[in-house]
């Protein structure tokens, strides 16, 4: 294969795989979406609807570390096929719902279908891409979530707005099954990890305890540390700026609106910076360093609006070139044939870390100083700092005796 055709290989799998994480992030906020027309037609209030969302993250956050322990005995190829059949079904059954406790079920079930996903994807770009292009892989992947998150409310919205909610939900499901019907078209270029096969034999010997091995339970506190600092920012940045600095509600959204593309562009060029550099805690560090200083100088400065939008851009610039640099970390973290169980538990520390977070920033609104809220962020990046030019290399199986 001369370097023309590996490289188009590569950026074929990134395509794909960027494709399947875009998906299952676009169908995470269909529904949510669509509250208002829910709300209406099935006289429910949003306790009820934000209590569906819990169990729906809930279900994805257990299921994840139980989803790649079934990738590395099966294969991810097949468990992503299986994973978004399931999600596009689920979504098709609350399109018909009758009632909203018919929605319980469904997306109960899209939630399976969720949780697959950062296995299965880290484990097939393990194995179909070269890794000198490994860094751009992962901030793509990354790009295509967040592009998924984006397009969700504005199609959903107007879909909703001009044919119902119902019509909403299905079309979604359908988009789902077409890309589906792609990737299995494509399958070719969706490899199974590369080293899975030699290591399966041994890899069930480490069973849960490859997760709790120092490095993986490091990088499962990385993920929950990042995770509460992130939330705190996208869920509170306006009401905080609001309640220290008295901040108009378009300036605030326009600092958070910075903070969200500047970590987006940061992803990509952290793409290009992990595979230019091994140091990829030292590329974590200073990143998450830089952010945290923004966050503490926004703490003990009202900056005008120009500056205040500026810093909080660069701000999440900063942090997202850190995030391909953070995979590759795990990456290096995981012993083969494990790919799967790895990164479904690290992963896992997203949804303790975001669940956390909002009651703890809570109550420091309603309690406390909201400059403390920047300092709580401070925090949280200066822990995951300390986890990341922690983390050390992976544990190997055992050698097996020869027989």
């Amino acid at each position: 294969m001369t370097v023309a055709d590996a490289a188009r290989r590569d950026y074929r799998a990134m395509g794909l795989v960027g494709l399947a994480h875009g998906c299952s992030h676009f169908f995470q906020l269909v529904l949510p979406s669509l509250f208002l027309y829910l709300v209406a037609d099935f006289d429910t209030g949003y306790t009820e609807l934000g209590a569906l969302m819990t169990m729906f993250f809930v279900i994805s956050g257990c299921g994840q570390p139980i989803a790649g322990f079934v990738v590395d005995r099966i294969g991810a190829r097949t468990i992503m096929f299986a994973g978004l059949a399931t999600y596009c079904t689920g979504l098709l059954l609350a399109s018909m719902a009758p009632s909203f406790w018919w929605l319980v079920p469904a997306m109960a079930l899209a939630a399976l279908g969720n949780c697959v996903f950062h296995p299965v994807d880290f484990t097939i770009m393990s194995a179909s891409i070269s890794p000198h292009r490994l860094g751009r892989a992962f901030s793509i992947h990354t790009l295509g979530g967040n592009l998924g998150w984006a397009l969700a409310p504005v199609s959903m919205l107007t879909l909703g707005g001009l044919y119902g909610w119902r019509v909403a939900l299905a079309s979604a499901a359908c988009l789902g099954l077409a890309v589906l019907l792609l990737l299995v078209l494509a399958r070719g270029d969706l490899k199974q990890e590369a080293a899975a096969a030699k290591a399966r034999a041994a890899a069930p010997a480490l069973g849960l305890g490859i997760l709790f091995a120092a490095p993986v339970l490091l990088c499962f506190g990385y993920f929950l540390l990042l995770s509460a600092a992130l939330i705190a920012v996208q869920n509170f940045l306006p009401v905080t700026l609001a309640a220290l600095y008295q901040t108009p509600l378009e300036v605030a959204a326009m600092a958070l609106t910075g903070f969200l593309l500047g970590a987006s562009a940061g992803v990509l060029t952290g793409g290009f910076v992990a595979d230019a550099t091994p140091r990829h805690g030292g590329v974590i560090a200073l990143g998450l360093l830089g952010a945290s200083l923004v966050f503490l100088l926004v703490s003990a400065v009202g900056l005008g609006a120009i500056a205040l939008v500026g810093a909080i851009s660069a701000a999440g610039f900063m942090q997202g070139v850190t995030t391909p640099s953070r995979d590759l970390l795990v990456r290096a973290s995981t012993p083969p044939g494990a790919t799967g169980r790895v990164f479904g538990f690290v992963y896992s520390g997203l949804d303790v870390g975001s669940a956390m977070a909002p009651l703890t920033v809570g109550l420091i609104l309603d309690h406390g100083d909201a400059r403390w809220i920047f300092w709580f962020v401070a925090l949280m990046l200066f822990g995951a700092i300390f986890t990341a030019v922690n983390i050390g290399p992976a544990m190997r199986p055992e050698p097996q005796p020869a027989e």
